[in-house]
């Protein structure tokens, strides 16, 4: 069996993965907040996430892997967007407009996830569903002494959990001093956060023993997780920005509600995206979704590969040139594979991937497959990792009905000019079609016309 070696972040080490049941292997990552539009950031996960559930899949089995991917449809920020649109004029209640964009929201990032050819998780759990579990684990909290309530309110006792900090190798001083700590005066501690919160008739809200309310942010997770996967699964990820305090918490409110469980065995995280070398920011005017890109014509493919070509564990810097070379790549290799049956996942590829998640490495590889004239291996390494699937097919072929017709124009003008020493007819055609996107390639055998970046099929030369 390939050898999975995966840089668990509560160790600081590349580990060997061994599933605690290896007929039944289990992850979590964490989801969306359902209340816009997915920006590309919010991607990158998902794409990270999908090829190591494709690894687990090829390695163990398909019907072994539980992939439990959540939705938290229970927010601060989505009451504020049917809030607004309340105060907007809408015409239904606030509860209607919350279930509307949260149904609406999660519909938009299934649809922009399936774009960039992502596997829909085994599990796809709303929080909503999952709030008898919340309360029952805020309860038990309580009764050991690592919760309590406070004016409505139920909030952890991080000092009751010495452990606390491990994940992100902080102090709780550091912490304090480097975080934004909501400032309450009914905490005891300036770090003890929200397991539950009171709501008043404008909010959605449920009953519990505190009154009614709604959970805190965290302990979504820890109830989902544990209601699907059990008190001990084998990974836990997200984007690194969720180490703390989300993941953090979720650690201590999990193993404190389940001390006989060891929650997730090894902790995984991607680094975060940025736009052509900056923070992607509205205020700087580079931030954009994932169905801004679809809109503009980048193929989802395109956003696909350009994320494979950064190791998950480094800042992906995304940039026009990659989108075109990505592009341009992914042209060339589609040309290469149509009628081609797939071949084995190369052995390199597979090595490359085992070696956590090195995606960077698996492409360079592709690229040496495709420059030897490999097709089956190709297909079937690239069909691994995602990529040149019917699925995803079909946007390198778009427009190009002309280029047959082009082919031949050009390949009659040419051979003309070999006998009449004459070449503006040739030039002007080749020149009309480079500007079209087209990458135009002559040599003895003929001449072969290939749609490349940015083809554009509008600006494609009308002949006679």
């Amino acid at each position: 069996m390939v050898e999975i070696r995966l840089t668990n972040t509560m160790t600081r080490t590349k580990e060997v993965f061994v599933p605690e049941d290896p007929d039944r292997v289990r992850m979590y990552v964490c989801g969306p907040t359902v209340y816009d539009r997915a920006h590309l950031g919010n991607a990158r996960p998902v794409v990270v996430f999908d090829v190591l559930y494709r690894l687990l899949r090829h390695v163990h089995g398909e019907e072994a892997v539980t992939y439990v991917r959540n939705f938290t449809d229970v927010d601060d920020k989505i009451n504020a967007t049917a809030l607004a649109r309340k105060e907007a004029g809408a015409d239904a209640s606030l509860e209607a407009l919350i279930a509307e964009r949260t149904e609406q929201t999660i519909t938009w990032y299934l649809q922009d996830m399936d774009a960039l050819g992502a596997l829909r998780p085994s599990r796809a759990p709303r929080a909503t569903e999952y709030i008898a579990q919340m309360v029952d684990m805020i309860a038990g909290l309580i009764a050991a002494g690592h919760a309590y309530a406070a004016e409505g309110h139920v909030l952890f006792a991080v000092e009751s959990y010495s452990a606390y900090g491990r994940l992100s190798g902080r102090s709780v001083e550091d912490m304090i001093a480097g975080a934004r700590v909501e400032v309450a005066p009914f905490k005891r501690n300036p770090m003890d956060f929200v397991l539950w919160k009171p709501s008043d008739d404008s909010l959605p809200g449920w009953e519990s023993p505190w009154g009614r309310g709604r959970p805190g942010w965290h302990i979504e997770c820890s109830a989902m997780a544990r209601e699907l996967l059990g008190e001990s699964f084998d990974i836990h990820g997200g984007g690194n920005d969720l180490m703390f305090p989300h993941h953090e918490n979720e650690i201590a409110q999990s193993m404190c509600a389940h001390p006989d469980g060891r929650f997730a065995k090894i902790w995984l995280h991607n680094e975060m995206l940025q736009v052509e070398g900056k923070k992607m920011s509205k205020s700087l005017g580079n931030f954009f979704t994932v169905r801004d890109l679809l809109d503009q014509g980048v193929p989802g493919e395109v956003i696909r590969f350009v994320f494979l070509g950064t190791h998950y564990r480094r800042p992906m810097d995304w940039t026009a040139k990659k989108a075109e070379e990505a592009e341009s790549a992914l042209r060339r290799w589609r040309g290469m594979i149509a009628g081609v049956e797939a071949g084995p996942v190369d052995a390199e590829v597979l090595a490359c991937v085992a070696d956590d998640l090195n995606t960077a490495g698996a492409i360079a590889v592709l690229h040496r497959l495709a420059s030897e004239g490999e097709a089956a291996g190709l297909k079937g390494s690239a069909l691994f990792l995602g990529l040149l699937g019917d699925d995803l097919g079909g946007w390198d072929r778009a427009g190009t009905d002309g280029l047959e017709t082009l082919t031949r124009t050009l390949a009659e003008a040419r051979t003309e000019a070999m006998a009449t020493k004459d070449f503006a007819r040739v030039d002007a055609l080749k020149a009309a079609l480079v500007a079209a996107g087209v990458e135009v390639r002559m040599s003895r055998e003929g001449v072969e016309l290939t749609p490349g970046a940015g083809f554009d099929p509008a600006k494609l030369p009308e002949v006679g």
